[in-house]
């Protein structure tokens, strides 16, 4: 079987609700899990997570290039996207990394302004047969809840896309972003 298509199944099986789901919901927050096992490098999370340009979908930024996102991992850093007018958009900050963990503040896109929580923790616990990389997102905040369906399949989506760029080091449309 050709890595190409290797690939095209292994994204197609991630599709499923198997892999990604709401696992818990109220009129005022929800808690996304996206997990998979997967034959990786746990030493390669943190590059391929910073390598956004790569692997995230250019449909999902206000400047509709991926190209422009960036992601400093040290405490404090910027989840940032560079705008037409030259200024940082700040998506997010990253509160702490770890050595099998990070956690990033990320009240993404429609969620700016919204929350009073808006939690990202990357996780990598290993597994019967390599690790599980795992983003689990926990979000709170007035009404928030009746956002949790439409997030679910952005950030679903994103993960998908990162895991496929992080187990074959390409990106998952073959031509970045």
């Amino acid at each position: 079987m050709s890595r190409a298509l290797l690939a095209a199944v292994v994204l197609a099986l991630f599709a499923g609700p198997a892999s990604a789901e709401v696992v818990a919901r109220t009129a005022d927050s929800f808690t996304l899990r996206y997990a998979v096992g997967a034959e990786i490098a746990p030493e390669d999370i943190p590059g391929a997570l910073t390598d956004l340009p790569k692997w995230w979908d250019s449909a999902h930024t206000y400047s509709g290039s991926a190209a422009n996102l960036s992601l400093d991992l040290t405490p404090g850093g910027c989840w940032c996207e560079k705008l037409a007018d030259g200024t940082d958009f700040d998506h997010g900050r990253t509160v702490s990394v770890e050595a099998d963990r990070m956690v990033f503040h990320a009240p993404f896109g429609p969620m700016r302004g919204k929350t009073s929580r808006a939690d990202l923790t990357v996780t990598w616990p290993a597994a019967n047969r390599g690790w599980t990389p795992t983003w689990t997102m926990v979000v709170e905040g007035p009404g928030i809840g009746a956002m949790a369906d439409a997030i679910d399949a952005v950030m679903g989506a994103g993960y998908r896309r990162w895991l496929h760029y992080l187990e074959y080091g390409e990106s998952p449309d073959g031509a970045g972003g």
